[in-house]
């Protein structure tokens, strides 16, 4: 009796993606996405009124007698730079508070941090006569320092819930920019000089703003940075946190500092922009998984390339006027939101 034997099957190979480590993925992705900051950066210097060519971009850059050395090196220039450092502090600042609160839905804009920033800033133009950042920036993080605070008491502290941080930073953030509203049309001076800072804007950035706010931003990321492993140790409770070094009350403390430095450095250069740091930490935690210490390197490099995107929108939609970024935002955002409220709570741990 003959007995026939069948070939051995193959199993179908696997892609390369599949049999790259993660730690080779996760460098791959973050490569991409310096690529798609670097092709943003390119567009804010050569998208306006006037759109360059990249060669003409490149001459205004590095050529004084360039036809395009004013229009590049002092005007978008700047301006480009201002978004990739507000960029980066509003991403991070939103990174670490859904860490912090355990809400997905934390963003500094939406749970009133920025308008308690914006409405000190404000106080301090139209009450104190202030007019310079430097100014500005102190008044920016005590108002945020103080509506965090009152943000985490009224929100119930520990036994905080996403809908309870929610509704309370909505209420704040009526209450609020109400305030500012008021103030702005008590005083006819003071509103020429925040109508466009308090919608959120580049377009009245310089270079000196962008030397004194880099150095709170830069802060701020090594900050963030370092308390990416507490606060991922926090995230599986107290007691496996005090287990593995980290002391919640200080990480707490670090945690709310670090926002407000952040969101303050940002709110202070170029007004209340919100849903950056909503946006891109849902967008990048779907890549990386909930772990900071790659989280936070991603949302360093997208949440600027977001920014930029945004401004560079306002630019040409209602060209040769433009919007600015923070009403961009608001659009863009919104709908986002929504979605993000409607669909099923996950786990931030």
């Amino acid at each position: 009796m003959l007995t026939t034997t069948s070939p051995p099957v193959t199993p179908p190979a696997e892609p390369a993606s599949a049999r790259r480590p993660p730690g080779a993925r996760w460098a791959a992705g973050l490569a991409g996405a310096v690529l798609l900051l670097l092709a943003t950066v390119v567009l804010s210097l050569g998208v306006g009124a006037k759109p360059l060519p990249v060669g003409q971009v490149w001459d205004g850059l590095f050529h004084s007698d360039s036809a395009a050395y004013t229009l590049v090196r002092e005007m978008r220039l700047p301006r480009t730079l201002l978004g990739l450092l507000a960029g980066t502090a509003l991403g991070l600042g939103g990174a670490v508070m859904q860490s912090l609160t355990r809400n997905p839905l934390a963003d500094p804009g939406l749970l009133g941090i920025n308008a308690g920033a914006a409405a000190a800033v404000v106080s301090a133009i139209s009450f104190l006569g202030v007019t310079s950042f430097t100014g500005f920036v102190w008044f920016a993080f005590a108002g945020a320092g103080a509506v965090a605070m009152l943000l985490y008491a009224v929100g119930g502290g520990r036994a905080a819930t996403p809908a309870r941080l929610a509704l309370a930073g909505s209420a704040l953030n009526a209450a609020l920019f109400s305030y500012v509203n008021a103030v702005q049309l008590l005083d006819t001076a003071s509103l020429d000089r925040m109508r466009f800072w308090t919608v959120g804007s580049l377009a009245s950035a310089q270079g000196y703003t962008v030397v004194r706010v880099a150095p709170f931003v830069l802060v701020g990321l090594v900050a963030a940075l370092l308390l990416a492993r507490p606060l991922n140790a926090m995230a599986m409770g107290e007691d496996a946190a005090r287990g593995l070094g980290a002391d919640p009350g200080r990480v707490r403390i670090a945690a709310v500092v670090t926002v407000t430095l952040l969101c303050g450095a940002a709110t202070a250069a170029c007004g209340p922009i919100i849903f950056v740091g909503l946006m891109v930490p849902h967008l990048v935690r779907a890549l990386t998984g909930p772990d900071l210490r790659r989280l936070i390197p991603y949302c360093a490099v997208l949440s600027p390339a977001l920014m930029l995107a945004a401004d560079v929108l306002g630019r040409v939609v209602v060209r040769p006027s433009e919007l600015q970024v923070g009403v961009v935002m608001v659009v863009a955002g919104g709908p986002v939101f929504l979605y993000f409220v409607r669909r099923p709570r996950r786990s931030l741990s």
